[in-house]
């Protein structure tokens, strides 16, 4: 076999790992609104809790064992509490306000909210290190941020008179992940990526667990058989495999690639509220989406 067939082979299993990533990612939302549509009174946190429970066991054996190799250099103080904080912020504050948001607003509109999410790393980056925004980015920033709009008005006759509350949830949850996705760009370097993923999902895992016991207690019984079901599928193929998955396409492929593939997951997330939510789906909300995944892919080809 040649070096190019080699070379192919290890880009399309890249390619395939991210899609697959993008995908679990993407049927997130859906689970969530089909666990909301099984049991009426579920809340947020309750969800949340019961996909972590469930999460938690893959990331602590990951965990553990990247602790036990004598290759990994022992992290600092300043270290642990980066990752504590990005922990917090990326996979239990970000994902708290993105499952009360979903009580509001439908799962499409959620996704293309929640993808603005790499504009807002390009402005903040901007901001931090104070670079000038050139016209082409800022022509993508307009492009994604005028989609948004057309969604959200296309929206508003068909939605509840929650939706202003929803989708400040979820825009307030694509801002803290943009915060988390800088600082992950600085750590993920220096730990390596399985490692920072195994020890953040931790950290979320066991905030979410203590946020869930403080407000409801230890007991997480008494649900429907369908919420319990709908999680173990939230924790699996939308939490730890897609997470593992992502990370190793971008091994194979780089991260600006991958960045760029996985702009497909708000089409997916689209199709997928169509046929399992009987979301409408129109010419405007196609049209925006379209908008807002031609504006983050010129961000992610920029940046690439």
């Amino acid at each position: 076999m040649t070096g190019n067939s080699v070379a192919q082979r290890h880009w399309f299993g890249g390619m395939l790992l991210v899609l697959l990533g993008a995908f679990g990612f993407s049927a997130k939302a859906i689970l969530i609104k089909l666990a909301y549509g099984v049991d009426g009174q579920v809340d947020a946190i309750t969800l949340m809790a019961l996909r972590m429970m469930f999460s938690l066991p893959f990331f602590l054996a990951v965990a553990l064992w990247h602790g036990k190799k004598s290759a990994n250099e022992p992290l600092s103080k300043k270290q642990w509490l980066v990752l504590g904080v990005l922990g917090l912020m990326g996979y239990y504050i970000a994902s708290y306000l993105d499952f009360i948001g979903l009580h509001y607003i439908s799962a499409g509109l959620e996704r293309v909210i929640l993808f603005l999410y790499p504009t807002f790393v390009v402005v903040f980056s901007a901001l931090v290190h104070k670079r000038k925004i050139t016209a082409r980015v800022g022509l993508a920033l307009s492009l994604s941020y005028a989609g948004m709009v057309l969604v959200f008005v296309e929206h508003l006759s068909a939605e509840s008179a929650h939706i202003w509350l929803g989708s400040a949830l979820i825009l307030g949850s694509a801002v803290v992940f943009a915060g988390f996705t800088m600082g992950s760009g600085v750590m993920t370097p220096r730990i390596g990526s399985a490692r920072f993923t195994a020890y953040t999902m931790t950290v979320a895992c066991i905030a979410t667990l203590v946020h869930f016991a403080v407000r409801h207690g230890l007991a997480l019984d008494g649900l429907p058989v369908d919420v319990y079901g709908l999680a173990a599928l939230m924790a699996i193929f939308s939490t730890v495999l897609p997470a593992f998955f992502m990370n190793a396409g971008i091994r194979r492929i780089g991260a600006s690639s991958a960045s760029i593939i996985s702009t497909i997951g708000p089409i997916m997330t689209l199709a997928l509220a169509f046929f399992m939510l009987d979301e409408a789906v129109s010419y405007w909300h196609i049209a925006g989406t379209l908008l807002v995944l031609a504006g983050v892919y010129t961000v992610s080809k920029v940046g690439a």
